[in-house]
């Protein structure tokens, strides 16, 4: 049976993005051209919350206007995998194997470079490493090439709150989900409601949002990487 998903849409002008939510997901359209990654402040240490960075920011003139969790991560906040902040790559792509979401492969990198944002599978990321600015790797894939990961079953009741990203026209699509879902029913909702041919999956039970716009300030769990995009 065909859903249909009802959404309202809020433009932020000073962004070239739109928000739309529909009950089941929140959406968040954002110009990659001002998207950035965020991990330590000035002392080093990891900023954990979006709160924080929006805190942080404030005292260099930068409203945080929008901010997501940026992939998978360490007990003390550290990236599990790669993570490239203003051209500097500060953790290392991590191909190896293990148990849990982040090795369930094929898994990905989000990045931005001179030719805009893209998905690309982890072991393809060797070959796309000129003029990268941003780059953050997590896992699972949900898309690769409009295909649902192979792992995904629609009968799974493993259900979370979780969050994902997928690039298009210049965008990054940022999707978090307001209440449980399975992985087939994410990845699903990325195919055929977004169009995405590649997306990321961020991360499950810690996925958070801020968007002021939106009334969203998620502040329930430390975090690792943050996406943010500043006015």
């Amino acid at each position: 049976m065909k859903r249909i998903w009802l959404a309202l849409a809020v433009v932020f002008a000073s962004l070239a993005a739109a928000a739309q939510g529909n009950g089941l997901f929140t959406v968040v359209r954002v110009d990659a051209a001002k998207l950035r990654l965020f991990w330590q402040g000035d002392n080093g240490q990891p900023l954990r919350r979006l709160d924080r960075l929006a805190a942080w920011l404030k005292p260099q003139g930068k409203t945080l206007s929008f901010g997501m969790n940026a992939g998978m991560y360490h007990a003390d906040g550290g990236p599990v995998g790669l993570l490239v902040i203003d051209g500097r790559e500060l953790a290392p792509l991590n191909l190896s194997d293990g148990q849990g979401n982040f090795f369930l492969k094929p898994n990905g990198v989000f990045l931005i470079d001179a030719n805009g944002s893209r998905v690309v599978d982890a072991v393809d990321y060797a070959g796309s490493t000129d003029g990268v600015r941003l780059a953050t790797q997590s896992g699972p894939l949900l898309l690769k090439n409009g295909q649902i990961h192979p792992a995904f079953r629609a009968s799974s009741a493993s259900r979370y709150i979780r969050n994902g990203v997928c690039a298009a026209g210049g965008q990054a699509i940022f999707v978090i989900s307001e209440r449980p879902v399975s992985f087939h029913e994410f990845a699903t909702f990325f195919r055929d409601e977004l169009h995405c041919q590649d997306a990321l999956y961020l991360d499950g039970a810690v996925s958070s949002l801020y968007a002021p716009k939106l009334g969203r300030n998620d502040r329930w769990h430390e975090l690792g990487p943050l996406f943010g995009v500043t006015e």
